[in-house]
């Protein structure tokens, strides 16, 4: 499990930590060596010690194996379903950046999937439409446009500086007239990229600096060691022409790691507050946190708030009426941008043989108070790719079972002052039953006469507003009635009349072989199944 994070050592541990935590903390875990030497006492060889070896310390990693193992196994169903190549899969915490799960699975020759690279900081790859999300925030903030400007996308396919951009769906006759929203619940290339050619290329500084004020182009300078830098190219520098903003602005001709990423919708989810990304809690030693590893802000403000929060209705628009609503829930709202782009072959560009696709989604939940980020990115040979489809219904499954995982129900929000929560109660020794229930203040209605000291068996009802308790006249030569029992009250009242039992599942007693109210044959073998 998030082998390549946590790090490993050399088989010759004598050369230390090879990579990940391992390595980043090495100085830490492995303390220091002793110094000894032999001499000789009365004809014996005693080792003498010259300097005592010091104990390293415990590392708490932010890991959390459960949801370390949803992560995994949601991902790698879905990269064996699809044939991919690489799958990424990251859960962090909102508010504090802790990766709770962090998944590098790579496609090996024998078929199978394994972590042998931390694709999730190193990757440099175009992150095509979830970038969408950055360039329209820029363009929102600097007040070029509103949530509702529209953009004419005509039949899907727009000529921009003498090339030709197109939305997913121009062979269906594209879009026609959208609002900014709508722009970004279909991901539509012409949308996103008409307004910023618009409005920035004249000044494409001024668009490279609102990325920046972002923070989205800022190295991360995480735990430990492989991280990739962010490659978001401005105007003075080499290879920046007329087409490079429009498709700078959807995702491509830029490099951003799948981890930074993350860390700009986090920072959406956490009010506007970029955290950097944490794998490692605390050093402990003895049992004793000797160094501490806080929250680190890396940009306080991403933006206004007022642009965050049309940016958080976009998000949510995206995956409760756009592509994305295979991410999304029936239990909860999730909030996110889908990306599907063409991987680049290096200098044979996208032509090169068949062509490699990024699908990915990146978003938060539950959207109207966010607890977690997750990013879902999956590198795929040909067609189909599907962002929503392929790294949105993983994302969906991650989310789903860990807000089950963690959910938690306050009953106190679920009754009022007038209500009585009545319990079931199993049928056994009324005494301890009626001990238990007035503990809890639970209500209770007695049908017996309980005597000091006296055993008491029987059964309960639950009525509309107390526990009915009723004792079970037994007599010396009949078996007793135990179904309704748990199986230690059953068992105990049984071979105290002289019968032997044998259980059969676990739970409370559904059906006794030797029915209550038949004459009592002692060393007798009564059968109990339970459920």
């Amino acid at each position: 499990m998030a082998a390549r994070t946590l790090g490993d050592l050399y088989a010759d541990t004598a050369q230390g930590a090879k990579n990940g935590i391992e390595l980043a903390f090495d100085t830490l875990l492995k303390g220091r060596d002793g110094i000894t030497h032999r001499q000789k006492v009365m004809n014996k060889y005693l080792n003498i010690v010259d300097i005592a070896p010091v104990d390293g310390c415990d590392i708490i990693s932010t890991i959390d194996v459960g949801m370390q193992d949803i992560c995994e196994k949601a991902l790698i169903d879905k990269l064996k379903e699809i044939n991919a190549s690489v799958g990424v899969a990251v859960l962090m915490e909102v508010q504090t950046g802790e990766v709770k799960a962090i998944v590098n699975m790579m496609k090996a020759g024998d078929g199978n999937y394994y972590e042998m690279r931390n694709n999730a900081i190193s990757d440099m790859l175009e992150p095509g439409s979830t970038f969408k999300t950055a360039s329209i925030m820029v363009a929102l903030e600097d007040g070029k446009i509103t949530p509702h400007t529209e953009v004419d996308t005509g039949n899907g396919i727009m000529m921009m500086h003498g090339r030709p951009m197109k939305d997913h769906n121009w062979h269906r006759g594209g879009y026609g007239k959208i609002d900014v929203t709508r722009i970004l619940e279909v991901s539509s290339n012409i949308g996103v990229s008409y307004l910023i050619d618009k409005h920035y290329s004249d000044n494409p500084q001024k668009f490279v600096d609102g990325l920046k004020r972002i923070g989205i182009d800022r190295p991360l300078h995480l735990q430990i060691a492989g991280e990739g830098k962010p490659n978001i190219r401005g105007p003075k520098e080499r290879y920046f022409s007329k087409t490079t903003l429009p498709w700078m602005s959807i995702g491509y001709e830029t490099q951003v790691p799948p981890l930074n990423i993350l860390t700009f919708y986090n920072a959406i989810a956490n009010n506007g507050t970029m955290v950097r990304p944490k794998f490692v809690k605390a050093a402990v030693k003895d049992g004793e946190v000797v160094h501490e590893f806080p929250t680190e802000v890396i940009n306080p403000k991403i933006c206004s708030d007022h642009t965050l929060t049309q940016i958080r209705e976009i998000l949510h628009k995206v995956v409760s009426e756009g592509l994305a609503k295979p991410a999304g829930s029936k239990q909860f709202a999730v909030a996110g941008k889908t990306g599907t782009a063409q991987i680049s072959q290096g200098a044979a560009g996208y032509k090169a043989g068949r062509v490699n696709y990024l699908v990915s989604f990146c978003g938060y939940f539950p959207a109207e108070a966010p607890k977690y980020s997750c990013i879902v990115s999956i590198q795929k040979p040909g067609l189909p790719a599907s962002g929503g489809l392929m790294a949105g219904s993983v994302f969906s499954k991650i989310a789903e079972r860990v807000y089950a995982k963690n959910l938690r129900f306050d009953i106190r929000s679920a009754i009022d002052s007038t209500t009585n929560v009545i319990p079931t109660v199993k049928a056994g020794e009324m005494n301890e039953a009626l001990y238990v229930l007035d503990a809890l203040d639970v209500p209770v209605q007695k049908q017996f006469e309980a005597k000091k000291g006296q055993e008491l068996w029987g059964h309960s009802q639950a009525a509309p507003s107390a526990v009915i308790l009723q004792n079970q006249k037994s007599s010396a030569g009949i078996v007793p009635s135990v179904v309704g029992m748990g199986a230690k009250d059953a068992v105990y009242l049984l071979e105290r009349k002289g019968l032997r039992v044998r259980l059969n599942g676990v739970g409370k007693v559904r059906s006794q072989s030797i029915p209550g109210g038949s004459r009592l044959v002692r060393g007798q073998t009564i059968s109990l199944t339970l459920h």
